[in-house]
């Protein structure tokens, strides 16, 4: 089976970069710290901040391979047009049903963060938009029902 593909823009891709030197030094450093911390404390049997970090440890591993992996096969997506939704693009959309205005970012899955509002490509949201112009609706199907989108603007 092939490896999956993570689409992402060179600006995503180098935050992720960040997050793992940063993961792999410092974050590191500081658990080992607390490690050492939790050990001075004797008996590791019945030792919560022994356990409590090594769970931060086993965290920060996964966390680490994970990007490793992310990083590993990643693709970095072209956002050169402008007329039209693509990777990268913050998109200004107003939805019909009650006359909401949002602006999306649409980054790829390893970036999305909804409540900073970056929503996946590959979301419902984000499938809809790609490839949109300014002034075109957008229906995505949603489990509440259809919702519809006009694009605003795309920068």
């Amino acid at each position: 089976m092939a490896a999956k593909q993570f689409n992402m823009t060179a600006a995503g891709k180098a935050e992720l970069e960040k997050e793992l030197d940063f993961l792999k030094t410092e974050g590191r450093i500081d658990i080992a710290e607390k490690l050492k911390i939790a050990r001075s404390y004797g008996d590791l049997s019945e030792n919560s901040e022994y356990d409590e970090a090594k769970s931060e440890q086993a965290k920060i591993e996964a966390r680490i391979s994970e990007l490793e992996y992310q990083l590993e096969h990643s693709v970095i997506i072209d956002t050169g047009n402008s007329d039209t939704v693509n990777m990268g693009s913050k998109v200004k959309v107003l939805r019909l049903s009650d006359k909401v205005e949002a602006t999306y970012e649409i980054v790829g899955f390893a970036q999305s963060d909804a409540s900073a509002g970056k929503i996946s490509d590959e979301s419902p949201v984000g499938m809809a938009l790609m490839g949109a112009k300014i002034g075109e609706t957008v229906t995505v199907e949603a489990p509440i029902g259809n919702l519809e989108f006009e694009i605003i603007s795309i920068d």
